[in-house]
């Protein structure tokens, strides 16, 4: 909005006003990237805070914290008089998001039961998707508020913080994580609540013997980088580097700045970005539909090899008929956005909601905030990195940019068809025995217990 840019970044919006400008490098600002990029740092300091709080204190009390954080971020971003306070609203906002990313999934993972757990899970992406594409929506609306707009499109924020704040404090904790506290009697009223039956024992006793070995541990960040725990700490580090390096948070954060880079008017960029938005939370129901039937692997898969296609398709369209000082026709424009939609529907189904899935399901109650911690902190980092660099990367490597990602996804496929086991139905409780089976990991599991056994013999001897 340009009241907004004129405000806090006079310069991008001089640049802007050039109409000859390089298409490319029109909004190449690093002070705008940070703004954008800093909310993700913050969460990635946030979410290593998380994680202890999240053991001994429960899930509810980061969630707690994610709500309150993010309320005091709203206010200050829509109250703004200069760009440290809008800086400083931002890194609250970074607060709340790492606190919020670091709980929810491994609330919802204990709370599921095993045959629900994959859809369940992904209501978490649902949620995301449906806030971006509100927020596209908002701004679309705000943006025709003359000169106050942008306070209420930054303000509203506080909406959906107040609404996670209350709900953390009205919602029962997780059967886990009363146990882990040695609340035994809560625990069990609150599963068989949960569950709609008495008859829970099973469940009960696997929960048990969990914490009971959790308690044991004292440094699970320690623990973690043990060998027989290095197939969870490689996909806790890996998913969601991935899933950043799809190139879709480039595509949602600036999209009103990318459409116009292509030559869109601002109305029109603002309307197409939030028409990703609608196809990117429409795709994540049809993968909740699916992934309790078909499994994490076929839809990471396939996704995997429709955004391959979709990238190269609108690289080679930019790269044929869009310069540093063209437009695009009406016609490719059409077909840009048409690719751009079914890349963002593929995420939709696959990378989006598993990358967050997967890793939450795959490890032991004792390494499980730990592990949590890493995927949200390697998550936030690399969407930081990726922010604070795109505007640049946009205008020194232009139409490349796509085949960059597109790159990185034909990785990313590969690993998933030769190193993720399929996680479908299986206990949380029960996941290691899933490494110990598959043709690689069996190996380095495997060769753990035995070290072990040996050097146990060897000492009792």
């Amino acid at each position: 909005m340009d009241e907004f840019l004129r405000r806090f970044f006079y310069s991008v919006y001089l640049k802007k006003q050039h109409v000859h400008e390089d298409n490319y490098c029109k909004y190449n600002n690093q002070v705008l990237a940070a703004f954008t990029s800093s909310l993700y740092l913050a969460g990635l300091v946030a979410s290593l805070v998380a994680s202890p709080i999240t053991r001994n204190y429960g899930r509810r009390a980061s969630i707690i914290c994610g709500g309150i954080s993010f309320f005091v971020g709203a206010v200050l971003n829509a109250a703004a008089i200069n760009l440290g306070m809008l800086l400083l609203g931002r890194i609250m906002l970074g607060i709340g998001i790492g606190f919020g990313n670091q709980a929810v999934p491994l609330y919802l993972s204990e709370m599921a039961p095993a045959h629900l757990r994959g859809c369940l899970n992904m209501m978490f992406q649902l949620a995301t998707t449906l806030g971006i594409f509100t927020a596209n929506m908002i701004n679309y609306g705000t943006s025709k508020l003359h000169p106050w707009g942008w306070r209420l499109s930054l303000g509203l924020a506080a909406g959906p913080a107040f609404v996670m704040t209350v709900g953390g404090l009205l919602l029962p904790e997780t059967p886990n994580s009363l146990i882990e506290q040695g609340n035994k009697v809560e625990g069990r009223r609150v599963l068989e609540k949960i569950r709609g039956t008495e008859n829970v024992e099973a469940e009960f006793e696997d929960m048990v013997d969990a914490s009971e070995l959790a308690q044991s541990i004292k440094h699970p960040f320690r623990n973690i980088l043990k060998r027989r725990n290095r197939p969870q700490l490689i996909m806790a580090i890996l998913m969601p580097t991935f899933q950043i390096l799809t190139g879709i948070n480039i595509i949602l954060f600036y999209a009103p700045v990318l459409f116009q880079s292509m030559g869109f008017k601002r109305t029109a960029s603002l309307y197409s970005s939030a028409l990703t938005g609608a196809v990117l939370a429409s795709s994540t129901v049809v993968s909740m539909a699916t992934v309790d039937r078909w499994g994490r692997r076929i839809l990471l898969i396939t996704g995997g090899i429709q955004m391959i296609i979709c990238q190269v398709i609108v690289a080679i369209i930019l790269g044929l008929k869009f310069g540093s000082d063209k437009e695009l026709s009406r016609g490719y424009s059409i077909i840009v956005v048409v690719f751009i939609c079914l890349f963002v529907a593929a995420f939709g189904y696959s990378w989006g909601p598993l990358g967050w899935t997967v890793p939450s399901e795959i490890f032991p109650l004792e390494t499980r905030s730990a592990g949590q911690s890493i995927t949200v902190t390697v998550n936030l980092f690399f969407t930081f990195a990726i922010a604070q660099s795109f505007l640049s990367l946009l205008c020194v490597m232009r139409f490349g940019i796509f085949l960059f990602f597109t790159g990185w996804i034909a990785i990313m496929t590969t690993f998933v068809y030769l190193f993720l086991p399929e996680t479908k139905g299986v206990p949380i409780e029960e996941m290691m025995r899933l490494w110990e089976k598959h043709w690689f990991w069996k190996k380095v599991v495997l060769e753990d217990q035995q070290a072990n056994t040996t050097t146990n013999g060897f000492n009792h001897a």
